[in-house]
């Protein structure tokens, strides 16, 4: 027996203390990644501002009576669940357990749920605070979302989105204002060229229509939307597999050859939507879309006729757009739509709606992967003053806190370390330049300021390096 737990208090298995790790799917920021998501996401809300986009915040998570329902079948198993607490643990649906109804046991205990998106939280915003609005209601809100997803590159199960959305107008100049934000925002953030991917859901719509199973619409754009990732092949399989007849494949084979200029893809489409009302109404829409936006032109941005971009979510009705890096492995960065119907969902009819949503960890991913962030964001420190000793620190501390009050980001090694130890920290940290004030200096009211990427070093007074600050930082 005492062999016995001395072999177990003495295995490492036991001992070890366990290795600090976070869950899958989401990441640690350092401060300089931090610095450049700042900077990532005031670029953002700057172009938001200048388009008269109001910011709001909505809680991190929901009832999960607002959220399920409105993603469709692969989206409800993406939403993570919050599991009751304490006394409601008790009201557990056990009679649903007992019939192996588990969708229902399921939520009887969990009453919420994290938000999937920003879209479903922002509908039920609206109806809440209806009579608190202006319409035209035009919002924008950077924060947080979670999905079950599978971690994989570009994908992560915790994510910044960052929307606007305009509800309460039908008008497709909308549409073109955000294309134009999607332009602005990514030719600000310095990518060298992007695709902005439209289509229509009423073209989508009259494919079906075309096609005769109207009726089966949401199965078969979710196929569709899978043309670029499963190929043609697999888009065929995936629809034998959900039981369309080989005809109805027949009839949408046609579509994954359909090339050319947007103005080539949309005479071809109206030739093969011909005999569908609401198929030409979204063609329609699109050129009106094409046509402004041909006039206003784009920075960066390539606008592109997308006619087999579906987007699997139930709730859009009109446009629909996605936005795809060039030149980099990664899936869209950015995507959205109109939903006519979403707001009808929390009982508030009539109410139409556009927004779209940047993936702010995608972005960042791919403005990495270019080096397209500022140098300076390297830099979370300005000046160091090194420490000499306590009497020349309490000098330092008079002159750190006018330099802090010029905004200048500044601090005094805790210290009198050695000097090498000390510029060592400087060069961790990237810091621009080191002041050096020994007693000497400090009676004579100068110092010594050492450029740290040159390695020049001079000698300055106090109220130089006062007048300096406000032209180097």
């Amino acid at each position: 027996m005492v062999l016995f737990i001395n072999y177990f208090l003495n295995t490492p298995t036991y001992n070890m203390a366990q290795k600090p790790t976070i869950p899958k799917g989401t990441r640690d920021f350092l401060p300089t990644e931090v610095a450049k998501r700042s900077y990532m996401f005031d670029t953002i809300k700057e172009v938001f501002r200048r388009f008269g986009y109001a910011p709001i915040e909505t809680p991190s998570f929901e009832l999960s009576s607002t959220l399920l329902g409105k993603y469709g079948d692969e989206g409800d198993r993406l939403i993570f669940r919050i599991l009751n607490s304490g006394e409601k643990m008790k009201k557990a649906d056990l009679e649903a357990l007992a019939q192996d109804n588990l969708p229902r046991f399921a939520n009887s205990l969990a009453e919420k749920a994290l938000r999937y998106d920003l879209t479903v939280p922002f509908a039920r915003f609206v109806v809440q605070h209806q009579n608190d609005l202006t319409f035209p209601f035009k919002r924008y809100q950077i924060q947080p979302v979670w999905r079950a997803d599978r971690p994989q590159h570009g994908r992560y199960q915790e994510f910044t989105q960052c929307d606007v959305d305009v509800v309460g107008s039908d008008s497709l100049l909308y549409e073109v204002e955000l294309i134009q934000i999607f332009d602005e925002v990514l030719s600000n953030l310095g990518l060298p060229g992007f695709y902005i991917q439209i289509n229509n859901r009423k073209v989508l719509s009259g494919i079906a229509e075309v096609c005769g199973v109207a009726e089966r619409i949401v199965e078969l754009t979710v196929a569709l939307d899978k043309l670029d990732k499963i190929g043609e092949a697999g888009v065929e399989e995936e629809l034998l597999n959900k039981g369309f007849s080989p005809s109805v494949i027949e009839k949408i084979k046609p579509l994954f050859g359909f090339e050319g200029s947007n103005l080539e893809k949309m005479t071809l489409m109206r030739n093969y939507l011909s005999a569908s009302e609401i198929g030409l109404k979204g063609l329609d829409e699109l050129q009106e879309v094409f046509n402004h936006i041909g006039d206003l032109g784009l920075l960066k941005g390539e606008l592109i006729f997308d006619l087999t971009l579906a987007r699997g979510l139930n709730y859009y009705t009109g446009a629909i757009f996605e936005v795809k890096a060039k030149d980099v492995k990664m899936g869209s960065i950015c995507g959205g739509g109109r939903y006519d119907d979403l707001t009808a969902l929390f009982g508030l009819k009539g109410l139409s709606g556009v927004g779209v949503s940047f993936g702010a960890d995608r972005i960042y991913d791919v403005m990495t992967e270019l080096q397209l962030f500022p140098k300076e964001l390297d830099r979370t420190l300005d000046l160091l003053f090194v420490n000499f000793g306590d009497k020349e620190a309490k000098h330092v501390l008079h002159l750190l806190q006018q330099v802090r009050k010029l905004g200048v980001a500044a601090e005094l090694y805790p210290s009198a370390v050695k000097l090498q130890k000390q510029l060592k920290y400087a060069n961790d940290r990237k810091v621009a330049y080191v002041v050096m004030i020994g007693e000497a200096e400090a009676a004579k009211g100068m110092l010594s300021l050492k450029n740290m990427e040159t390695g020049t070093q001079e000698e300055i007074s106090s109220a130089e390096l006062l007048t300096r600050c406000g032209q180097l930082f």
